[in-house]
């Protein structure tokens, strides 16, 4: 019983002292590596779309959920049509503040996207499946 309260005490102060390092500290051990990968995000976003015929808009509504301010943020968004990537585009938000809301939108014109809404427009195929992963990044300083 001591043995396990010694060694949760130990990960319990390791822990603390991860969780005090900025978020854009590089990490060196493999602890930390680890531990950094398990930090709650600072943000919450919700993905929209606009007009997705030849081109398509990704509307992303990112909100700071943080008491922090967020510097350097970017939007990275790819789009797929029936599992099949037809492109990719980026976004440079800016700052958001801490608690506050940014509208950040890419558009998508690539010929794979366009050769795709001309096949469902010809009845070749028989869904036109849209869907968007995107990826924010974002600084900080404490």
């Amino acid at each position: 019983m001591l043995r396990s309260l010694a060694g949760m005490a130990l990960v319990a102060a390791a822990a603390t002292t991860l969780l005090a390092a900025p978020a854009n500290a590089s990490a060196t051990s493999t602890a930390t590596v680890e531990s950094t990968a398990a930090r709650p995000q600072l943000i919450r976003t919700k993905l929209s779309f606009g007009r997705c015929k030849d081109t398509c808009q990704i509307k992303v509504r990112i909100t700071n959920i943080s008491r922090k301010t967020l510097f350097s943020v970017k939007l990275n968004a790819r789009l797929t049509i029936n599992g099949r990537n037809v492109g990719t585009c980026y976004d440079s938000v800016g700052t958001i503040r801490a608690r506050k809301v940014r509208n950040a939108s890419c558009t998508i014109r690539t010929a794979t996207l366009d050769r795709y809404w001309n096949t469902w427009l010809d009845g070749d195929l028989r869904s036109f499946n849209k869907y968007a992963r995107t990826s924010v990044s974002y600084r900080y300083y404490r």
